[in-house]
């Protein structure tokens, strides 16, 4: 008489990708990768990665709310806070409280976060360019549309 196959603890009879093939390890990767190449100037210019995000949100957008801004920069809520005390002490941007609700706080550029994008434009520019020249041309283009498909299906705003 046959004896049914015991699976060991956790196992539920499917195979999981090799971690190197997955998604999840693939874009932590290729984000580090991209992030290698910034960092160095980044750091130049006494500025970490979180802090850039918000800059570079806050120049394209204009003055935001801080719900809108923590989302469009890929910021929590709580770290969002932190962040924009250090860049207020720096007098690189300005928070006040909105006037018809004051519990939301608005965030604008200062001059001088506007001076500091200014300066540090042209090396981001150099080490984009850089990556495109890597991957060749149209192939950012391309995986950015890529990106934007997988979020439209998958990310809070899609499927």
């Amino acid at each position: 008489m046959d004896t049914p196959k015991q699976e060991a603890p956790g196992q539920t009879g499917f195979e999981l990708a090799r971690t190197q093939r997955t998604l999840p390890i693939a874009l932590l990767r290729a984000r580090e990768a991209v992030m290698e190449r910034m960092r160095p100037m980044l750091h130049a210019h006494d500025i970490t990665e979180q802090q850039w995000r918000v800059i570079r949100v806050l120049r394209e957008e204009g003055e935001l709310d801080a719900t809108t801004l923590a989302d469009h920069a890929c910021i929590l809520a709580p770290s969002l806070t932190r962040i924009l005390k250090s860049l207020e002490s720096r007098n690189l941007l300005r928070t006040t409280r909105d006037k018809a609700d004051g519990r939301r706080v608005i965030v604008e550029l200062t001059p001088e976060g506007r001076s500091l994008i200014a300066s540090v434009t042209p090396q981001a520019s150099e080490i984009y360019a850089g990556i495109e020249e890597v991957m060749g041309p149209g192939r950012v283009e391309h995986l950015l549309n890529e990106l934007e498909f997988l979020l439209s299906r998958l990310g809070p705003r899609g499927g």
